[in-house]
C-alpha cells in the first residue's frame, strides 16, 4: 500500500488514507478488518483491482465515485457517478433545521434531494418528522431511494419533479420546512472549478444559469405557498451570494438570516415565512 501512497503523492492531501480506502474497496473489507489483519495478502484478482481504482484516483476521479460512498452527518451513505457528492459544509443545514424544530410531527420538504444526505441526516435526528425529498434527476431520485431502503428509514418518500412540482404529494398540507442545497453556481465560473468537479459531477446540479442565483430565486418566490405561517426556508449559498440573496426576500418573510460555515463563509440563510 505504501508504494500505492506514493503514485498518489503530491495530488491528494492524505494519499496514504486514500489508498487504504481504496485497498478496503479492492478486497471488500472494512476498515477495522484492515487494521486487525495488515498482514492479509490480496488475491491476484484483488490486487489488480486495487492498482486499477488507484490509477483511476491519479486520473481525477473523485474517491467517492471510486469507493461509493460518502460520510454525511456521521452517516455513510452510498454514492455513484451522476449524482453530486454531499460536502461538509452542506450539514449546517441539517443543523439549523434540527435547532429549530419542535421535534414533532412536522412537515418537511427536501428539494434537490441528490444523494437523500440531507432528508436522510434529518430523519435521523427527527424521526416524528414526515420528509418528502425530491429531486428533477432520474438517478439522484434512484440513489436517494437506495439510501432510504438500505437504513430502513420508514418517514421519508422520495419523488422525482422539479422544484415544487412534487409537493402535491402532501395534499393539503404545509410545510414546517422546505430545505435546499440548490445549485448556485454562474455559468462563468464553471471553468474555474476543480477540473474533478469539472470532469466527473453533473454540471445541472452545480450551474444554476448565467448569474448562479436563479434557482435560489424561484425557490424563494415558490415557498410561501407551500410553508406555513411561521415555516422555514432554508437553503444553502454559494461565496459572495448573501447580500443579492437576502435582498430577494419581501414582505411575506418576518425574519431573514444567514449563518457562517466553518470557513468563515456566508453559506446557509435561514428565512421565516411571515405570521398573518
Amino acid at each position: 500500500m505504501f508504494e500505492a501512497g506514493k503514485i498518489l503523492l503530491g495530488r491528494f492531501p492524505d494519499p496514504q488514507l486514500e489508498s487504504r480506502l481504496l485497498l478496503c474497496k479492492s478486497a471488500s473489507i472494512t476498515a477495522e478488518v484492515f487494521f486487525a489483519e495488515k498482514r492479509r495478502m490480496l488475491t491476484q484478482e484483488q490486487e489488480h483491482r486495487f492498482f486499477r481504482l488507484i490509477a483511476q484516483r491519479k486520473s481525477g476521479i473523485p474517491l467517492a465515485y471510486l469507493t461509493n460512498v460518502k460520510e454525511f452527518w456521521s452517516i455513510p451513505l452510498e454514492v455513484y457517478p451522476g449524482v453530486l457528492i454531499p460536502r461538509p459544509e452542506t450539514e449546517l443545514i441539517v443543523e439549523k433545521v434540527v435547532e429549530l424544530s419542535s421535534g414533532k410531527a412536522e412537515v418537511i420538504a427536501d428539494i434537490g434531494t441528490g444523494s437523500g444526505n440531507i432528508a436522510i441526516s434529518l430523519a435521523r435526528e427527527l424521526p416524528e418528522a414526515d420528509i418528502l425529498a425530491t429531486d428533477i434527476s432520474r438517478n439522484a431520485v434512484r440513489l436517494a431511494k437506495l439510501n432510504t431502503t438500505r437504513m430502513n428509514i420508514p418517514n421519508i418518500k422520495v419523488v422525482q419533479g422539479d422544484l415544487f412540482l412534487p409537493l402535491k404529494e402532501l395534499k393539503q398540507k404545509k410545510c414546517d420546512f422546505i430545505v435546499s442545497n440548490p445549485p448556485y453556481v454562474a455559468k462563468k465560473e464553471w471553468g474555474k472549478l476543480p477540473s474533478e468537479i469539472r470532469r466527473h459531477e453533473p454540471k445541472k446540479a452545480l450551474v444554476a444559469g448565467e448569474t448562479g442565483l436563479e434557482f435560489i430565486r424561484e425557490l424563494v418566490k415558490g415557498a410561501p405557498k407551500f410553508l406555513r405561517p411561521g415555516g422555514y426556508l432554508v437553503f444553502e449559498v454559494g461565496y459572495g451570494q448573501r447580500r443579492r440573496v437576502i435582498q430577494m426576500f419581501g414582505r411575506e418573510w418576518s425574519r431573514v438570516r444567514s449563518y457562517k460555515d466553518l470557513s468563515g463563509i456566508p453559506r446557509v440563510v435561514v428565512a421565516r415565512k411571515r405570521i398573518r
